[in-house]
């Protein structure tokens, strides 16, 4: 390697130490010929793993059989985890665009001096609020939080997101704004002890198969009852499905709430101690009768009252949702109708009840709380000055570095990109011109940039091979750290393999960046993934999510992971109860349940005057609806339990490749087929006003008539899906968009 440029200490070091970076090195935690247990990096569902070394490498693995998540379970992508690091086109060098217009491979002083050179040059000739960067829910918390923290307080940049954006930003709004903070109340345990568990939106047979075998546990008989447009697998196996028109689920919410009124089936005591604005919703719901719900979501009347019977007075309700709520143009007022139903019959806070949005990536609730882009460390607000100071005050920085502003959400990155106000954008671990809606528009917007960064483990991405820069990374058993799951539990992850060639830790390439840019002093504490994970500990403190009484590593691992809150009082006291929190690892169910809590048992929520309240408005259509050229809807999402969002990782898979169909599909309704002269199997083309793509038909009544269906994880499939966003929370909405489907005549 040749310096250029770029002569920080750390570049210095890579050079005369690169083992210290983990360059082609065994595992230093790693024991030989053992075996040692981490937090699987694929969906939310947090399960862990005991992964086999041999020579301090990782040979394979199974799952945990006494770990309080997925109690000795794994779905296929778990028992696939390792595979995807050893695919052939893992990137093994930085690549940078030569004069040529071709990516070839360079040395680490020359991507970094290319990086450090054409990202100031962007902010120098255009302001610091000209660059850009789009993260993930894919990385542990501590490089979320390093990432954060070096763009916003190193690097001058105000505009960062993350991919969480297309998943869980609607949650999070509905949450802080029902309960003061993004706060889901939930255990996993609450799956075995509910009376009535309805899932909105949700097939968890698929997309979080070991959450659905915990419904399967369910000690006390539960009613199981789905709303969702398609017969998914889940719905299948249901006792009542609701196959409501797509996005209709906030009238028929309302109408739900309206019934339960009308019954007197309200926790009185609850709602008058603990809520606001009852009043308010009361007026709000009033016009939706019986016969305005079934007129506008298409139900039958006897299955619609079979709902709201289901919610009688004593039966513990859990409600849950994921992408079906979330993905919609109105999905936070959506979410707050689940919440809404939640409060108005007192199912929050108790075993078995909740309104409960399981998130979509390993770490989005890492992403949620500590990647600093939307909000601040720790849940906080960029425009609060007392807040500003406080985290200026942890860290031993001055208070200006830190941005007085929000930054623009994902959607209006890439809207700066169109109007030319965002020039620069470095992309970490995601798939940007792949998985974000409206497809060929953003592939488009990309080749504007004046630079653009990618890093990620694979050159082989849509967006890699975009790039001007692409730096090769570390993945998930590459790295140390810790990932927070659906149900806030704080899991770790280790470092049990060695990345290939040149790749590094996105924390080392971070720390790497920062000592090139010149705000390496800043950084000097958070020297190791665990020293930002006790930076991270003491920014929690005083917060909501307070996790300050966690003291290791270790002690994550001892207890099977930690829920948050778990603050230095709460440690102290089970220190003395000598119930958990030591590094032995659960035995039995008892001590499980020790560390399986939920939030708002003391009907105390975060609002300052510690009451959670009532939020509603009136339903909107969808922005794109039906009409005579494109008569279908399409509706997208989860294919398979063996695809992972764009296939980047479990395409890597021969065995997940054999668990799911070779090419893209399309469902559509039998009359809707007949009326095309479509067969199963034959080849189709699928139309929106924004492109087509070819799939293969399958002929089925899981879709109802009038409907299409296309599993989100196709290269193709967002070519298609038309860019509508929440208001509120600026997610887009994959689920709704006019189409038509067409045979493909062969000569």
């Amino acid at each position: 390697m040749k310096l250029r440029s770029v002569d920080g200490p750390l570049t210095r070091e890579l050079l005369r130490e690169p083992a210290r970076f983990g360059l082609g090195q065994v595992p230093a935690s790693a024991t030989p010929d053992a075996t040692t247990r981490m937090i699987c990096g694929y969906c939310s569902t947090g399960c862990s793993l005991d992964v086999h070394l041999q020579d301090g490498e990782a040979v394979g693995l199974t799952p945990t059989a006494d770990h309080p998540v997925n109690l000795g379970m794994a779905c296929p992508k778990g028992w696939e985890a390792l595979t995807p690091l050893a695919a052939p086109d893992r990137l093994t060098q930085p690549l940078l665009r030569n004069e040529h217009g071709k990516l070839v491979p360079v040395d680490w002083p020359t991507a970094l001096d290319a990086f450090i050179s054409q990202m100031r040059d962007v902010q120098q000739r255009h302001g610091a609020a000209s660059t850009a960067f789009l993260s993930t829910g894919q990385i542990p918390t501590e490089e979320m939080a390093l990432l954060g923290a070096l763009t916003k307080f190193g690097m001058g940049m105000i505009h960062g997101d993350g991919n969480t954006r297309q998943c869980m930003a609607t949650s999070v709004v509905a949450y802080k704004e029902a309960f003061g903070f993004d706060a889901p109340p939930y255990t996993y345990a609450d799956f075995e002890l509910s009376d009535t568990v309805v899932f909105y939106g949700s097939n968890p047979a698929i997309a979080h198969p070991i959450m659905w075998e915990r419904v399967k546990r369910n000690q006390r008989g539960a009613s199981v009852v789905v709303v969702d447009p398609r017969r998914t697998e889940t719905a299948m196996a249901a006792d009542l499905h609701l196959a409501i028109r797509p996005k209709s689920d906030l009238v028929l919410l309302y109408g739900l709430a309206r019934q339960l009124l009308a019954r007197d089936w309200v926790d009185w005591d609850f709602v008058r101690a603990h809520t606001n604005d009852l009043g308010g919703f009361t007026e709000h719901v009033e016009p939706y009768s019986i016969d305005r719900v079934c007129d506008e979501t298409g139900l039958d009347p006897a299955d619609f009252i079979a709902l709201v019977d289901l919610h009688a007075p004593g039966r513990r309700v859990s409600s849950w949702w994921t992408m079906g709520v979330n993905q919609s143009h109105q999905g936070v007022r959506t979410a707050q109708a689940i919440i809404n139903v939640a409060l108005l019959t007192g199912n929050i806070g108790k075993p078995g009840t909740g309104a409960n949005s399981i998130t979509g990536q390993c770490n989005a609730m890492g992403s949620r709380l500590f990647s600093n882009t939307v909000s601040m460390f720790g849940g906080r607000d960029f425009r609060d000055a007392g807040q500003r100071a406080e985290v200026a005050e942890k860290l031993g920085i001055d208070v200006n570095r830190i941005p007085d502003q929000l930054s623009w959400s994902y959607d209006r990155i890439i809207e700066g990109i169109h109007r030319g106000e965002i020039k620069g954008l470095w992309i970490i671990a995601t798939n940007t011109a792949h998985s974000w809606i409206n497809q060929s528009d953003v592939r488009e917007l990309l080749g504007k940039l004046e630079l653009l960064v990618v890093q990620d483990l694979y050159g082989t991405t849509e967006t890699a091979q975009r790039a001007d820069l692409v730096l090769p990374a570390a993945g998930w058993g590459e790295k140390d750290g810790t990932f927070i799951n659906s149900e806030r539990r704080i899991g770790v992850i280790k470092r049990v393999a060695r990345a290939p060639g040149q790749a590094l830790t996105d924390f080392a390439i971070f720390k790497l960046i920062a000592d090139a840019w010149g705000c390496g002093h800043l950084f000097e504490e958070w020297s190791s993934p665990e020293a930002t994970f006790t930076l991270l500990a003491r920014l929690s403190e005083g917060q909501p999510c307070d996790f300050s009484g966690i003291e290791s590593y270790r002690m994550i691992d001892g207890a099977g992971g930690i829920q948050w809150p778990y603050p230095v009082e709460m440690r102290e006291a089970e220190h003395q109860e000598g119930s958990f929190g030591s590094a032995k690892p659960p035995t039995d169910r008892r001590r499980r349940s020790k560390n399986e809590r939920r939030l708002f048992e003391d009907g105390e929520f975060f609002h300052p005057d510690g009451r959670a309240r009532f939020v509603f408005s009136d339903p909107e259509p969808p922005k794109e609806r039906p009409s005579a050229g494109f008569p279908l809807v399409l509706l997208t999402g989860r294919g398979s339990s063996a695809e992972w969002h764009t296939n980047t990782r479990t395409g890597k898979s021969a065995v997940l490749g054999k668990l799911h169909p070779a090419c893209t599909r399309v469902e559509l309704h039998p009359d809707d087929a007949a009326a095309r002269g479509i067969s199963t199997n034959d080849a189709v083309t699928v139309r929106t006003r924004r492109g087509q793509i070819e799939a293969r038909a399958l002929v089925t009544p899981t879709v109802q008539e009038g409907q299409i269906f296309v599993p989100m994880h196709d290269a193709s499939t967002n070519r298609l899906t038309f860019p509508s966003f929440d208001p509120h929370s600026r997610q887009p909405s994959y689920k709704h968009a006019a189409a038509e489907v067409t045979r493909v005549e062969r000569s």
